[in-house]
């Protein structure tokens, strides 16, 4: 007799091929869950070294702003003499210090990660011996500033009193030399709070004395100068009580050692490779503005270039948080001998870059009409700053993600090969297609502008394409060798992600 059949039981009897198609989905939602997880807790980690990181900047980035403002109020002259200080003669040499002094941001986070604490005043003493040898040069960009002014077809007064404020400013070089390697060696130990306190109080102690000294009691540029210096001397001061005094560095500070002296030809090496990539990157869109002053109308472009590049400055400040917290991850994770959590960090500070990115870009848009007003009341200066915002806002976009690289490139060690890169796609693409856009095909400053664009994202794509392509379990084994070659007592074999000892 046939055996009778239920359809209803057959039909909710789960076959072996249905168990395997829930265990494939329970797989995808377990490991979707994971990911955002995993992204949720590495966004934690990174926000909280890249907020204090982008308020120290803007706190730093401001104190010139400051004076330049208070100049205003002393005269015309004065203003234009301090402008041209802070951007051109103090710009170049907080250039080259800085970017050298970018060097500890791969070694001190390497061997802070490898657990080699005791590296890290070593290397910052290090720094400091060759940032200072290069001040001294830079110094006689201060000294003979007027003369160097004159020879680039400067007006006379503006040359003679930028000449005078340059000499006042000498001892900020020397500020850059200390504060730079003290904020790396600081940075690499995630202390980034405490440099973030240290420049508030410099900023606001900077903006109150500045008003009571330059105009309150009329004492003019000298006094800007004074406050300035003193201002910056004030955070060099204060962090090397905080890493001098109790113990908040533990084994990162054992004191002056003669070991700084040693092994200095690869750390000179590292520095200068540093200084380029990130002089080159600085100096890039200063040269927009130089363009600016040789088209048509050319008062009106450099108005309006300048407030371009303003708007783009002030990004960059945002953007240079996530480069420093980039770079604290990969060479702390790096010198810890973890690749895989090096590169997961990589991938959440790309996403959020380009999403930060996109947000900016989508309000530059939106407010096209809008915003010109608040730099300027000149009608033709309004319509040129319109007209450049779309590519403006695509220079932004990519600009977000440009710095993140950078980081990574720092926190790498990658600083040599960078700066080719960087040589290539700015220097050789980008401002010889924007000259030939701008003068040849006549398309005036939005010609110059999409040529830089073009070099950006050569350049941006270039470093995708390195990132990408990146052995990280190599990379994670270089830091260790890296390590050991300056000075460390031990390197990293790391096999599938894994650190031998």
């Amino acid at each position: 007799m046939e055996e009778n059949k239920v359809p209803f039981l057959t039909s909710i009897t789960p076959s072996k091929a249905s168990f395997d198609a829930d265990e494939d989905d329970i797989k995808a939602i377990n490991g979707v869950k994971s990911f955002v997880k995993e992204f949720h807790y590495e966004s934690k980690k990174l926000w909280y070294l890249a907020g204090p990181a982008i308020f120290t900047s803007l706190c730093q980035y401001s104190l010139g702003a400051v004076t330049q403002i208070f100049a205003g109020h002393v005269g015309t002259i004065q203003l234009a003499a301090v402008s041209i200080q802070i951007s051109v003669i103090a710009g170049f040499s907080e250039g080259i210090l800085l970017g050298m002094g970018s060097a500890l941001e791969t070694l001190c986070g390497q061997a802070y990660g490898a657990k080699q604490k005791d590296m890290l005043g070593i290397y910052m003493q290090r720094s400091w011996i060759i940032l200072h040898a290069t001040a001294l040069v830079l110094m006689f960009l201060n000294i003979f500033a007027t003369q160097i002014l004159r020879l680039i077809g400067q007006q006379e007064k503006i040359a003679e009193w930028a000449g005078q404020f340059s000499l006042w400013m000498i001892p900020m070089v020397f500020a850059y030399a200390f504060e730079f390697p003290i904020m790396k060696f600081l940075q690499a130990q995630s202390k980034i709070m405490t440099m973030a306190v240290i420049a508030g109080v410099s900023f606001a102690m900077h903006t109150l004395l500045t008003w009571l000294f330059m105009l309150k009691l009329g004492w003019g540029l000298a006094a800007g100068a004074v406050v300035l210096n003193c201002s910056w001397w004030f955070m060099v001061t204060a962090k090397m009580m905080y890493i001098l005094w109790g113990n908040s560095c533990g084994e990162a500070w054992s004191g002056f050692s003669w070991e700084a002296f040693k092994n200095l030809w690869g750390f000179v090496r590292l520095s200068l490779a540093s200084g380029v990539m990130i002089c080159l990157e600085l100096w890039y869109f200063m040269s927009l503005i130089l363009a600016a002053g040789y088209v048509e109308d050319a008062e009106i472009a450099v108005d309006a270039t300048s407030i371009c590049a303003n708007i783009i400055g002030w990004t960059f400040m945002l953007c240079i948080g996530f480069n420093a917290a980039i770079s604290v991850r990969v060479s702390n994770e790096l010198g810890a001998g973890h690749p895989r959590r090096a590169k997961f960090s990589v991938l959440v500070v790309s996403i959020t870059s380009l999403v930060i990115g996109a947000l900016l870009t989508l309000v530059l848009i939106l407010t096209r009409s809008q915003y010109p007003l608040l730099f300027t009341n000149n009608v033709k200066v309004q319509k040129m700053v319109y007209d450049l915002t779309p590519v403006l806002g695509l220079t932004l976009f990519v600009n977000t993600l440009q710095p993140t690289l950078s980081g990574v490139a720092i926190g790498a060690g990658w600083q040599e090969h960078v700066a080719y890169v960087n040589i290539i796609c700015y220097y050789v693409i980008g401002i010889p297609l924007g000259l030939f856009l701008t003068f040849f095909i006549k398309w005036g400053m939005p010609g110059m502008w999409y040529g830089m664009l073009l070099g950006t994202t050569t350049q941006t794509t270039v470093l995708i394409w390195i990132t990408a392509r990146t052995d990280w379990d190599k990379e994670a084994s270089l830091a260790g060798e890296r390590i050991k070659q300056l000075g460390g007592s031990k390197s990293l074999n790391v096999i599938d992600g894994y650190a031998i000892n």
